[in-house]
């Protein structure tokens, strides 16, 4: 394959567009997607966060543009029928705990088990979701959220074994990047070490052996495959998703390509591509409101909508499929959190092409996904 070290800049002078934090190359995204040409199978993308009437159709846009045509999504549960009216039979529910409610702790408790039935009756939907990033210690502090914050915690068992007698798989959301705990998780006494964030999720991947399980975000530890490795070997229960994407392309960027071929090789079927990818129609329109998306400052028309959706794709597919050699398309604040003296606001990652081979970008796009579905009955 022919290295194309300068592919976004080719791309912005055959087809210029705006430069903004999404869009640092100033790439008509569109006529991207047209020189990338289809990937070589159907994208199933495993996990996103599409909300909004408005918005969903953007993406479902820029989903087209780039291959994908199927979707799991995560949506609060009166989000529901609407993303499901808009996107119809391409898109899945991952039942998802109501966030932006008045109690969050009544939320994610009892409330939490009732949406997790009405998901999987109303809607079909066959997997849960348990976020459980460091962050959630300061939605409760010190003793007030133990049944919640431990994978094994007492609240969050109780999740998992309705999701059990439903037939549900779990999603789970471990630790964060190595880049936030060097900052925001400085603090060891509130946050703990990385490390420490994997005891209680190993514990419920044994004690659950026959329920399975889905680490989103690479297992929340792209920046070590080698504990990955081990992660995958111990719990034969328990798959990846590559979500994340400016996380991914920093960080999976970091290793020879044929760490990654070979990861990829060995776990074959256990790694779904993802994007994370979040719509809001609070996209569509600059918003001053008091209370508001936490992404809603991402974007502020629907051109801008446009590129923050069709970015995700766009650097995944050039990453993966491209011998590609240059600097991720998209802002990585997380640089500037580092440091703040080398890296401003616009700065981004260096970003290596992997050149994966088709047999594994099959599986990577969409065979994982269909066979860890599969197990569960369930057709997306």
């Amino acid at each position: 394959m022919a290295v194309v070290s300068n592919f976004f800049v080719e791309s912005a002078e055959l087809a210029p567009g705006t430069r903004r934090a999404s869009n640092r190359y100033g790439v008509d995204y569109r006529a991207l997607a047209k020189r990338l040409g289809p990937p070589p199978c159907p994208i199933f993308d495993f996990h996103t966060h599409v909300n909004g009437e408005r918005a969903a159709v953007i993406w479902a846009e820029a989903a087209d543009a780039f291959g994908v045509d199927r979707l799991l999504t995560m949506v609060p549960l009166q989000e529901a029928a609407t993303v499901t009216r808009v996107l119809g039979k391409r898109v899945g529910l991952i039942a998802f705990p109501n966030f932006r409610a008045p109690d969050r702790g009544l939320a994610m408790r009892q409330g939490f088990l009732d949406d997790i039935k009405r998901f999987h009756d109303e809607h079909g939907s066959r997997m849960i979701k348990l976020w459980n990033a460091p962050r959630l210690r300061e939605f409760f502090p010190e003793a007030t959220g133990l049944d919640l914050i431990e994978f094994d915690g007492q609240t969050r068992v109780q999740h998992i074994e309705l999701a059990q007698r439903l037939n549900m798989s779990v999603m789970v959301h471990i630790a964060d990047p190595d880049t936030w705990f060097a900052t925001k998780y400085a603090d060891a006494e509130i946050y703990g070490a990385k490390r420490d964030h994997y005891r209680g999720l190993k514990v419920i991947l044994n004690r659950f052996a026959d329920v399975k399980f889905v680490a989103a975000h690479m297992g929340g530890y792209a920046e070590d495959l080698a504990f990955l490795d081990g992660l995958l070997a111990e719990h034969s229960n328990l798959s990846l998703d590559c979500s994340a994407t400016k996380w991914m392309v920093r960080e999976l960027s970091r290793y020879p390509a044929q760490r990654i071929h070979e990861f990829l090789a060995r776990w074959s079927g256990r790694v779904m591509f993802g994007s994370d990818l979040v719509s809001t129609d609070e996209h569509l329109t600059p918003t001053e409101a008091a209370i508001k998306h936490p992404m809603a400052d991402l974007a502020e028309s629907a051109e801008s909508a446009f590129d923050l959706y069709a970015s995700r794709y766009a650097a995944y597919r050039v990453m993966f499929e491209r011998d590609f050699d240059g600097q991720s398309p998209i802002a990585d604040p997380d640089l500037m959190m580092v440091d703040p003296q080398r890296y401003n606001a616009m700065d981004a990652p260096a970003m290596r092409g992997l050149g994966l081979d088709v047999t594994t970008l099959k599986m990577l796009y969409s065979g994982a996904a269909e066979g860890y579905l599969a197990a569960t009955g369930w057709e997306v």
